[in-house]
């Protein structure tokens, strides 16, 4: 270079100065290009850092409820996370950079009025904001669901720039609303079943004491609401019952049982008891353990009583309150298996003079009350000493327990003679009333092989030479008098077959629209040589016990068809009444219906009546006769609806025709609302299985009246007439 610059005419020293220069200007190129290189790795290093940072907040706001919108103080959009974007539903792109007022979102309030993005946005820029909660849809679709957006916002220094922002966060909460305001309805609901329920409810903790009750469980026991917060369950109970419900509680705490139903009595604010049901659940919080009872009262003392008089009414006679046969045979029975019964127990049969006069001169009603003052004579004379009982009729029997049973049993029958003196008053006139008696006392006398009916057949044997002697007797049961033991009468029983002492009598039954004869009802009579006419009660259990039910039932039915076979072919239907027993045999509806060929009589105008209470097994062999009889066009019905053990399912297992309404029910109408109730409710089962319909029992006129009304087209009973022979 040196030479160069000689050749063309430069000064020498020119060359080194310029190489210096240049040298120098090399250094300084190569120092700012080291600098520049670190400026561009700091740069580097920064957007780096920046990714790193960016990439963190947004993994940070994909896992995050919350969604962040950063604005301006002007409200100019700076940025805006995934989580936000999609709550407002907008684009996030295009959202950057816009305005807050611009951005295509509807907010509402909760009356469903518009409210302005910006000023919701921008909500806790001012001193004393609150977070809101608003609706958010999108503009111009109206069936668009709304979200329950809440928003908070702060003013951040530096957040544009070295300028302030305001960042807004955005929390979705329809989920969480929409949970709150299901407990709330549930909350709600619960509350307002609780105390409009008809049954008592309350809450109880685990200690057994009432949080909270509603205003039906106040009023069942009496008192009010608040009175009973805090007060202990088990101070409701009666005494005798709180150890029985304390069992089911420490079965429920324990996890032995999840509910329980327990049927006991309160006392109430007054005092007096209360039966109710009882049922509890255990609640148990989330992880198992118990945390509080819920408790459901019902209020039973109405049914409870009903059931009890219901139990009642079918074990005593509705017209006299005294016990009926059925109990009495019970308890007679019960005294009789007791240890050293032997001299402890006497039986006094009782049957009034002359009745059967009072009834036809003065009518039912005065034989009605004649009989309820009868009742009250043997009540006062037996004084607590044993059961006095109504058989039907004027039959009475009184079970004497003492010590001294032969003594007491002779006190109580000069009681009852004593106590019949007075006149019975009857409207303005004074009826005078006697009585025979008969007594057998539980001594080596009396049979005791046939346990209560044997005892039972004693006093009637002793009656009967009681009447036989004349009014007002006392007779006491001796040897001589065997025809009251089971084998003298079964041996008379097989007599009276042979002599021809069975006769039938025939009770109408009676259309209840016109009162017009459309049947009969064949009953069985014995007719006594020394003793008189004597109802089946007196006899037909000897008859069952021999094992000759069945013959008697073929006599009777023979005797019907030949009654139906004199009467004409238009003439009224005859009804027998028959046994499980007498089916049993296989021979009773062959015999009936070779009956009927040979008299060539309509198989459809005689019926058969079905003893349902004998009917609590009916096997094969009944339901193959009641089928063939049926088949052959012999109506079959139901007699005794509605005491039997499952009337239904007769009515749906035999081919049954109709259903006679029981005279226990009848009895009762028109004072006793529930009779009434049983009445209208059989009748109208009857009649939706499209079923002849019979009531008997009837023995006034507003009887007839209301069961015509309610769907019983047909009647018998004292009203129409009692049993009679028909030529």
């Amino acid at each position: 270079m040196v030479r160069l610059l000689e050749s063309l005419g430069v000064p020498s020293w020119v060359a080194p100065v310029t190489a210096a220069v240049a040298v120098v200007a090399l250094g300084a190129l190569l120092v700012l290009i080291a600098r520049q290189r670190r400026q561009v790795r700091r740069v580097e290093q920064a957007l780096a850092l920046s990714r790193e940072l960016r990439n963190r907040y947004d993994a940070l706001q994909s896992v995050t409820r919350e969604g962040v919108l950063v604005q301006s103080l002007s409200s100019r959009v700076l940025d805006i996370s995934e989580r936000a974007a999609d709550i407002l539903r907008v684009d996030p792109a295009q959202t950057v950079g816009r305005s807050v007022g611009d951005l295509p979102v509807v907010m509402i309030n909760e009356r469903g009025m518009a409210m302005n993005p910006t000023a919701v946005l921008s909500v806790g820029t001012r001193p004393g904001d609150t977070p809101l909660v608003v609706g958010v849809t999108v503009p111009g679709m109206a069936s668009a669901p709304v979200r329950l957006v809440q928003v908070a916002g702060r003013v951040v220094p530096h957040g544009d720039g070295d300028a302030p922002a305001v960042l807004t966060t955005l929390v979705d909460v329809t989920g969480r609303h929409e949970v709150e305001n299901a407990l709330s309805r549930s909350e709600k609901q619960f509350r307002v079943a609780m105390e409009n329920a008809p049954i008592g409810m309350a809450l109880v903790d685990l200690d057994w004491q009432i949080i909270e009750a509603n205003s039906a469980f106040a009023e069942l026991l009496g008192t009010h609401v608040r009175a009973l917060s805090g007060y202990p369950m088990a101070d409701l109970s009666a005494p005798e019952d709180r150890d029985t419900e304390q069992g089911h509680i420490h079965r429920l705490l324990v996890g032995e049982d999840h509910r329980f139903s327990l049927e006991k009595r309160y006392r109430r604010a007054d005092g007096h008891l209360v039966w109710v049901v009882l049922d509890v659940g255990l609640v148990r919080d989330d992880d198992g353990s118990p945390d509080h009872f819920v408790v459901q009262v019902r209020d039973t003392t109405e049914s409870k009583l009903k059931a009890e008089m219901l139990t009642h009414r079918a074990m005593h006679d509705p017209l006299t309150g005294l016990a009926n046969r059925t109990l009495l045979q019970e308890v007679l029975q019960t005294v009789l298996e007791q240890p050293g019964a032997a001299g402890r127990v006497a039986v006094l049969a009782c049957d009034l003079d002359g009745f059967k006069q009072i009834n036809d001169r003065h009518g039912h009603a005065a034989g009605d009350e004649v009989l309820v003052h009868v009742a009250g004579v043997l009540r006062a004379a037996s004084n607590r000493r044993g059961t006095v009982a109504r058989l039907g009729g004027d039959e009475f029997v009184v079970v004497v327990q003492d010590e001294n049973a032969a003594k007491a049993v002779f006190e109580v029958a000069a009681a009852v003679h004593a106590g019949l003196r007075e006149p019975v008053r009857i409207a303005r006139r004074r009826l005078t009333v006697a009585a025979s008696v008969g007594i057998a006392t539980l001594d080596p006398d009396v049979p005791d092989e046939g346990g209560a009916p044997a005892l039972l057949a004693a006093a009637d044997a002793a009656l009967y030479r009681a009447k036989a002697g004349g009014r007002s007797r006392t007779e006491v049961y001796d040897p001589s008098m065997a025809v009251a033991s089971p084998t003298g009468m079964l041996r008379e029983l097989a007599d009276a077959v042979e002599n021809d002492e069975l006769v039938v009598h025939y009770q109408p039954i009676v259309d209840l629209a016109d009162v017009r004869v459309v049947g009969y009802e064949a009953l069985v009579r014995w007719q006594h040589p020394r003793r008189g006419l004597l109802l089946p009660g007196t006899f037909l259990g000897y008859a069952q016990e021999a094992g000759i039910l069945g013959a008697l039932g073929a006599l009777v039915a023979t005797r019907a068809v030949e009654l139906l076979a004199r009467s004409g072919a238009d003439g009224p239907w005859v009804s027998v009444n028959v046994s499980a027993d007498q089916l049993g045999d296989g021979q009773f509806a062959t015999t009936l219906l070779s009956e009927l060929s040979r008299h060539r009589v309509t198989a459809g105008r005689l019926v058969v009546e079905l003893t349902e209470s004998s009917l609590v097994a009916s096997s094969t062999r009944i339901r193959h006769e009641l089928t063939q009889l049926s088949a052959a066009g012999v109506p079959v019905l139901l007699d005794d609806f509605g005491t039997g053990v499952s009337p239904l399912s007769y009515l749906r297992d035999l081919p049954v025709s109709g259903v006679k309404l029981d005279m226990s029910f009848t009895a009762g109408i028109p004072t006793d609302p529930t009779a009434g109730r049983v009445a209208r409710a059989l009748g109208a089962l009857a009649r939706e299985l499209a079923m002849v319909t019979i009531a008997e029992g009837i023995e006034h006129t507003e009887q007839s009246r209301f069961l015509q009304a309610n769907g019983w087209r047909y009647g018998q009973g004292w009203l129409f007439g009692g049993a009679q022979p028909l030529p």
